[in-house]
């Protein structure tokens, strides 16, 4: 059997013990790779890490494994974990199985901008919502409570984030080191919740009534400040993504988006959470993306992406090092 780059289907029904697969990789990742697998009754998602170039503590299968399990048993809408492989030898990298949700991903502006304004409204909410039922879930309660270290955390994110950035630089990028350097100044303690850490819409599978059928994604999820994941997603609605006529346009410019501060406000509503200072939070997102491109701009350089889209990437990060600038200057 032959299979996409990155998947040995026959190592992979030895191990399944079935009979001949099929699979196919989803488009859009930038990360993790992630197929589409079938033995004509039964489909799985499996997911990999990336070819090559793979940064220390990125792409742990085992962590996305357990925090899948633990979530999904206590009813939040995430994919069932199905079987978790450490062996590289199987398939060339560690994997691991879910089941196939069913579900649509909104990453086009003109696929957003058909739903029409109120239906766009309430999607970005139940996003919204979806997210701060995360962030009241207890970590211990759910089996979680060892899953990171609250304590510090955003002192590690800022060390963390930085390493990557220089285990991937392949040019210069102007302002992204002084950017690394004020956040470190001026830390905020944070509270604690599980964390997803990139969390956005083009990660969570839709249903047809437009309801959240599952959040995908989660390699960089722990135990960690909730504000970072918040800041976030409110980043990435403002981020330009290409359109189908080759422009970039920013979710926030699709009619019926909810504005920036009313997801806010929504997610202070429905966590009580204080969301009143933001500007740390969303200086850090935008160099927490930033860096995120510069690794997948790397790879790109290198040649060890897999698909298409991967040479506009580095062109994305000096807007998000100037964003995070711009941040820091309004607080």
């Amino acid at each position: 059997m032959t299979g996409p780059r990155g998947l040995d289907l026959d190592r992979l029904r030895a191990y399944l013990r079935t009979g001949p697969l099929t699979a196919t990789m989803f488009a859009g990742g930038r990360s993790n790779l992630t197929y589409a697998v079938s033995d004509g009754d039964k489909r799985w998602v499996l997911r990999r890490p990336p070819l090559g170039h793979v940064l220390p503590t990125a792409h742990d299968m085992a962590r996305e494994h357990r925090v899948l399990d633990a979530l999904s048993r206590h009813g939040f809408p995430v994919p069932r974990p199905e079987a978790l492989c450490t062996d590289p030898d199987v398939i060339g990298a560690p994997f691991y199985l879910m089941e196939h949700v069913e579900g649509r991903i909104y990453r086009d502006i003109a696929d957003l901008t058909a739903l029409g304004a109120p239906a766009m409204h309430g999607l970005v909410l139940s996003l919204v919502d979806t997210l701060a039922d995360l962030h009241a879930l207890d970590p211990s309660a759910i089996g979680l409570g060892d899953f990171g270290r609250p304590e510090g955390f955003n002192e590690r994110q800022v060390r963390r984030w930085k390493k990557q950035l220089d285990a991937s630089r392949s040019r210069e990028v102007p302002g992204i080191d002084d950017l690394h350097a004020r956040l470190a100044r001026q830390v905020p303690s944070g509270d604690a919740a599980v964390v997803h850490g990139d969390f956005r819409l083009d990660n969570v599978l839709i249903g047809t009534e437009l309801q959240v059928n599952a959040v995908l994604d989660w390699e960089m999820s722990t135990v960690g400040d909730p504000l970072g994941d918040l800041a976030l997603m409110l980043v990435y609605a403002g981020r330009p993504l290409l359109t189908r006529d080759g422009e970039h346009r920013a979710p926030l410019t699709v009619p019926g988006h909810p504005g920036v501060d009313e997801m806010a406000a929504r997610y202070a509503e429905r966590s009580k959470r204080d969301v009143g200072d933001l500007h740390w939070y969303l200086a850090f997102a935008a160099f927490k993306l930033a860096v995120i491109l510069e690794g997948v701009h790397y790879r790109y350089v290198q040649g060890q992406t897999v698909g298409e889209g991967f040479d506009t990437v580095g062109a994305l990060v000096a807007p998000l090092v100037e964003q995070g600038h711009q941040a820091l200057e309004e607080h």
